[in-house]
């Protein structure tokens, strides 16, 4: 262990000696290196940014979640759009039947959603999300109230003119006034506002409900038509705990074949989606953005393990005589290869420091600048610093190896 230190202390002396005695040399061989661990932890923490939104954003869809549809979220190779085109979409008279016939499903709603202006007194949100929802909605999706309540059966039944805003919504609508209790208009109607939605946050499929206006489906019935396909029309049906999604699938393929009175021989015209088939798209997008990063930032590494090598030959050179007499002395061939070693790690890792702090601080701006979560894990600071490690463990073995070997008589006459 003693000597272990004592290995890095002189390493470290002299790595410092290096970068003030050389310091233009050493900072543009260092360059490779910090532009190269810059690239690629800045490419993984931004994907790490981005699967962590996306993972979210699914989950929030619900992994025990069905998504009873027209339109696959995923298609085969086969793919042939015609016959899913002529596919009936779901209806809300669909969903009694659901809710009735299966024994997997805990909770079922339907969903159809439209863009319109709402106002308040002086104010208007033009092109907002207005989404029509069924009273178990809350059951269903994953989502906290702020304040207020969520509509009961009885007023989503009835088609009450009752409405919950989502945060950011309720925060541009009406500022800093508490909007439980007051109107608003929506399709020329006054609409009682009862609740108001936890901040959730930008989601990967903007399905976050911040900036969205949730109304009963029967209310929104009355202005446009549910059940056509402009409106997105959908059921979602969730799994009693304990109940995996397979069994559930295979529980809303029978019943619903049944409802629609498919004959044995004939295809499914509906679909059922579910999160796992998101995920599963995104975990080949994220490997190939991986791949990218490495390949980025592989090419500058490569250019500073070379920096690094050069740097470490030169040392070589210039203390040959050191390493003569260091030899005379009776210091052992590994003794010398480990000093160089470290020196030309801890070159590295300076190198790779510097491309860190880089990564931190462009994170920290970003975050603050675009209200998103952009910062350098612990994870990515252990491998920006592993890579670094390492490319200056090979970069400087050869010329470690090369001063290890020297004959200490020659290496003394070196200074003549």
């Amino acid at each position: 262990m003693i000597l272990i230190i004592k290995l890095i202390k002189e390493s470290a002396f002299f790595a410092f000696t290096s970068l003030v005695a050389n310091k233009l040399r050493t900072v543009l061989t260092l360059l490779g290196i910090t532009i190269g661990i810059f690239a690629i932890i800045s490419v993984f923490t931004a994907v790490d940014s981005l699967e962590r939104q996306i993972r979210t954003s699914v989950a929030s869809l619900g992994e025990n979640v069905v998504y009873i549809q027209k339109w696959p979220w995923q298609f085969g190779g086969d793919y042939q759009w015609w016959r899913y085109a002529s596919r009936p979409v779901p209806r809300l008279a669909e969903l009694e039947q659901v809710q009735r016939r299966t024994y997997t499903v805990e909770a079922s709603a339907f969903l159809a959603s439209t863009s319109r202006t709402i106002e308040y007194l002086g104010t208007s949100i033009e092109r907002l999300s207005v989404v029509g929802v069924s009273a178990d909605y809350d059951q269903v999706r994953v989502f906290d109230m702020e304040e207020g309540r969520f509509f009961s059966a009885l007023e989503s039944a009835g088609g009450r003119n009752v409405a919950l805003l989502g945060f950011d919504l309720a925060e541009n609508l009406f500022g800093g006034i508490d909007p439980i209790g007051k109107n608003i208009k929506v399709f020329g109607r006054d609409v009682q506002v009862i609740g108001v939605l936890k901040k959730e946050g930008t989601g990967g499929f903007g399905n976050d409900h911040d900036e969205t206006l949730i109304l009963p489906v029967n209310f929104l019935n009355q202005f446009i038509d549910i059940n056509s396909e402009r409106f997105s029309p959908l059921i979602m049906a969730k799994a009693h705990e304990g109940i995996s999604n397979e069994e559930m699938i295979d529980d809303l393929t029978g019943v619903m074949r049944s409802i629609r009175q498919l004959k044995p021989y004939a295809d499914d015209n509906f679909a059922l989606n579910e999160t796992s088939l998101l995920s599963q798209g995104f975990d080949g997008m994220f490997a190939v953005i991986t791949l990218s990063g490495w390949i980025i930032g592989g090419f500058s590494i490569l250019v500073g393990g070379f920096g690094i090598a050069n740097i470490m030959f030169v040392s070589v050179r210039e203390r040959t005589s050191i390493i003569g007499i260091q030899k005379a002395l009776g210091a052992k061939n590994y003794f010398i290869l480990l000093q160089f070693l470290f020196e030309a790690i801890l070159l590295s890792l300076i190198g790779g420091t510097v491309g860190l702090i880089l990564v931190f601080t462009g994170g920290y701006l970003i975050t603050n600048a675009l209200d998103m979560n952009f910062l350098l894990t612990a994870s990515n600071i252990l491998l920006g610093l592993n890579v670094s490690a390492i490319i200056g463990l090979v970069s400087g073995f050869v010329p470690a190896w090369t001063a290890s070997r020297l004959d200490p008589v020659e290496a003394i006459r070196s200074t003549g």
